[in-house]
């Protein structure tokens, strides 16, 4: 018996490695697509004769299209089954961003835009669906870990593979081949028909949907509506590094185009596996707001250097890359903020209202920071993304304050009960 449990744990340990594997994969691809386009910026402006606004108002086209239908596709992902929408997240993605070479025109880019963010408004709900399911509690944080990781890396990846794609094969067969990727990681998600398999979902499951029910008038709690202003900041903070960097630093500097792709590389790549080493850190602190703001302290002095003066090349990537990394590695620490902030049995939906902080950033930064590079003042890509920086350090050495102000008035006899 003690055999047959032994190969039973390492066939359903199997299991979980092939749906960490597909679904981390979807998560590389789908992060891949939304950096797709940023990198392209200079020669689309060009091609299609249209401005960085126009051009960042495509993006938040985008990102409205996404908060508007986050909670209908998760409907549907329990409704129709989280394997069968992460298939057409990946088909629908993929058409959106092949369709651009196709199609090229600006108009089009704007209705295009709007099919990836339904794509994208699927791939949580159904991702975690998914993992949720298929993989045992006791190894749930490192699958997510590995998703967010995938997912961080499929955007550090795409300005050097659109880089390369659109020099070597021109622009709009870049795009076409960039959506391809979709349909050819939807194709071995088609073909493993168990990701659905729900072997732990309904375990203990009506009692959490009585807390769950219980607890539904005790999410928008001060501190989480504070949290979810912090999102928004940390949005903002990272959107014109992400979208604009590679536009302003060519405006500003005269830095050769590769040279600026090679820099937002290195930030992104760093800021992945900084999300990596922060686990380590966010596990052995519990003041996760002074974590936070001391990453972002010395972000936002490396940021205002690259922003006020002329770096070589060399020198950028590597101050580019030490940005990323300090970026990434204060994302489990903010996690810990939330969920510290969450009222019991309420972790998912707190995660859902401060999430809303992010896609409000990614609506608002592309406008922003499109507009501040068509007034001719690249710089301010980098000095007003210093600025939320300094404001994301107030927020998160409040919201630290406020926990430990939790944490010593709890009290120190039993518990009472909820």
């Amino acid at each position: 018996m003690t055999t047959d449990a032994a190969v039973a744990g390492r066939v359903a340990k199997g299991g979980e490695f092939h749906a960490v594997g597909l679904v981390s994969t979807a998560h590389f691809v789908s992060h891949f697509h939304s950096l797709v386009l940023p990198p392209l910026f200079l020669l689309l402006r060009e091609r299609w004769g249209v401005g960085f606004v126009e051009l960042g108002f495509a993006l938040t086209i985008g990102s409205i299209v996404s908060v508007a239908t986050q909670m209908p596709m998760g409907w549907l992902a329990d409704r129709f089954g989280p394997r069968r929408l992460l298939i057409a997240a990946l088909c629908l993605g993929g058409f959106a961003i092949a369709s651009i070479g196709l199609a090229d025109s600006y108009a089009w880019l704007i209705a295009a835009t709007a099919l990836l963010g339904i794509a994208n408004a699927i791939y949580h709900p159904a991702d975690y669906a998914i993992l949720s399911a298929r993989v045992a509690s006791s190894r749930i944080g490192r699958a997510f870990s590995v998703h967010t990781f995938a997912g961080m890396l499929g955007g550090a990846v795409a300005p050097a593979v659109m880089l390369v794609l659109a020099t070597t094969m021109g622009v709009r067969t870049a795009l076409v081949a960039a959506g391809l990727v979709g349909l050819m990681v939807a194709l071995p998600v088609a073909w493993v028909r168990n990701l659905e398999a729900e072997p732990a979902r309904n375990r203990g499951g009506g009692r959490h949907h009585a807390v769950e029910n219980g607890q539904r008038r005790t999410v928008l709690t001060p501190a989480l509506l504070a949290l979810t202003v912090f999102f928004v900041l940390l949005s903002l903070s990272s959107s014109g590094i992400t979208n604009f960097s590679v536009a302003a630093l060519t405006s500003a500097y005269g830095l050769p185009f590769a040279a600026a792709n090679l820099a937002l590389s290195a930030y992104l790549t760093a800021s992945a596996f900084g999300v990596l080493g922060g686990g380590f850190v966010a596990d052995r602190t519990r003041r996760h707001g002074q974590v936070a703001a001391a990453g972002f302290a010395v972000n936002a002095v490396i940021i205002l250097l690259i922003g006020t003066i002329g770096l070589p090349s060399l020198l950028l990537v590597a101050a580019m890359g030490i940005a990323g990394f300090l970026s990434g590695m204060i994302m489990p620490s903010r996690d810990m903020l939330v969920r510290a902030a969450a009222p019991a049995g309420g972790v998912g939906r707190a995660f859902g209202i401060v999430s809303i902080g992010l896609s409000t950033g990614g609506m608002i930064g592309p406008m922003l920071f499109g507009w501040i590079m068509d007034r001719g003042a690249p710089h301010w890509v980098f000095g007003a993304s210093v600025v939320f920086m300094v404001l994301v350090v107030v927020f998160a050495l409040i919201s630290d304050m406020r926990s430990a102000g939790r944490r010593g008035a709890r009290p120190t006899g039993p518990a009472r009960p909820v």
